[in-house]
């Protein structure tokens, strides 16, 4: 079967071919291993090489969108078109104008599409604005199926499009990068002391993520804890100030194969969140990440994560109570234990995938006859 992937080519802080990161990019590629003939047409927000890019089982076009970015879109619509025509279903994903795109070009084109939705896409700058959430309802209910990466997102999805096609895939990890590793020699890899109690994160640095419930608990902790360390990682934004402390090591925004070192450098990883209309809705990533590495962590309460540790709630914390993110990092420092739960593959989850691929297949058959 022929696949055509509608996306933007920069998501998640990461470059889906340069950086070769996320969940577009993982999904489609254990799907070219099950089989599926994939081709991907992404547009560049930055200033990138255009042209075709070979991903192992994935064929690549990126495009710019320009300094003009209205020719730049069009230049992306009239290519996604034309390669339409050799598809049998189109996969869009990324933001809410990608869905919109992707099923109004399926529908030009008289063959099926599957909408992806990795977040809250509503939550986004462009889905706020009311003709692209309107848009983006009438996708949703009319295509032939949608992945959502939550259960709280696939419900509230599920009580737009009102009808059956709505399918639970979350994030997944890598086990071949990401798996326990020699701590001191994860350290010394990143230039970290080798000696020393280490907390922290890799991830958005950022007030609506919570990151300052995590700066407030760390100085109050390092009170009694003098060798505690603040490792972070990932993009620090503006809403917060740097801190000038030497208590805290910020590494940037670290190379993926890095990031297993990060994880593997700490005591406790914290997984940070709060309750909006992003954090009810995600699936951090770095869950299984950190699972799969076997740390101890510290996660938000809140949205999916509160249903996947609900049986190891003493891992849990109540977002912006900075007193309960203490008392779950004092007792994950002190336990040392990882959660008991098994991460999941994108080999998982592209099987989960080709399951929803051949429903649509045999949906669209049972129409046609």
């Amino acid at each position: 079967m022929n696949i055509l992937a509608l996306t933007k080519r920069q998501y998640t802080n990461k470059d889906l071919i340069d950086d070769k990161y996320g969940r577009i990019r993982e999904l489609l590629r254990e799907l070219g291993y099950l089989g599926y003939r994939i081709k991907g047409l992404c547009l560049s927000y930055a200033d990138k090489p255009e042209g075709p890019f070979q991903d192992e089982t994935v064929e690549w076009f990126s495009l710019n969108i320009t300094f003009f970015k209205i020719s730049g879109m069009f230049k992306f619509l009239y290519k996604a078109n034309k390669m339409a025509r050799q598809s049998e279903l189109i996969f869009a994903s990324s933001d809410s104008i990608y869905t919109i795109i992707g099923y109004i070009i399926a529908r030009l084109r008289n063959i099926p599409v599957i909408i992806d939705l990795y977040d809250n896409y509503e939550y986004f700058l462009l889905g706020r604005l009311p003709l692209v959430r309107q848009l983006f309802h009438w996708a949703v209910k009319k295509s032939d199926a949608v992945i959502c990466v939550s259960k709280p997102l696939a419900n509230r999805i599920q009580s737009i499009r009102k009808r059956p096609g709505v399918t639970v895939i979350e994030n997944a990890t890598d086990l071949n990068l990401f798996k326990p590793m020699k701590k001191m020699e994860c350290r010394r890899s990143l230039g970290l002391p080798e000696q020393g109690t280490f907390i922290g994160t890799a991830g958005a640095i950022h007030a609506n993520r919570g990151s300052e419930a995590l700066f407030d608990a760390f100085n109050q902790l390092a009170e009694t804890t003098p060798e505690l360390k603040l490792i972070l990682a990932g993009k620090w934004d503006s809403s917060i100030p740097k801190k000038n402390d030497n208590r805290i090591c910020y590494l940037g925004e670290l190379q993926h194969n890095q990031v297993p070192l990060l994880i593997n450098s700490l005591d406790v990883a914290v997984i940070c969140n709060i309750d909006n209309e992003f954090g009810r809705y995600c699936f951090p990533q770095k869950a299984y990440e950190i699972l799969a590495c076997k740390i101890p962590l510290a996660v938000a309460d809140v949205g999916s994560m509160s249903e996947m540790f609900n049986d190891d709630s003493l891992h849990l914390y109540k977002p912006h109570d900075v007193n309960s993110l203490i008392q779950c990092i004092k007792y994950n420092l002190k336990k040392r234990e990882s959660p008991h739960l098994e991460p999941r593959t994108w080999k998982d989850a592209s099987k989960k995938m080709d399951q929803v691929i051949q429903k649509v297949r045999f949906l669209e058959a049972g129409i046609t006859k």
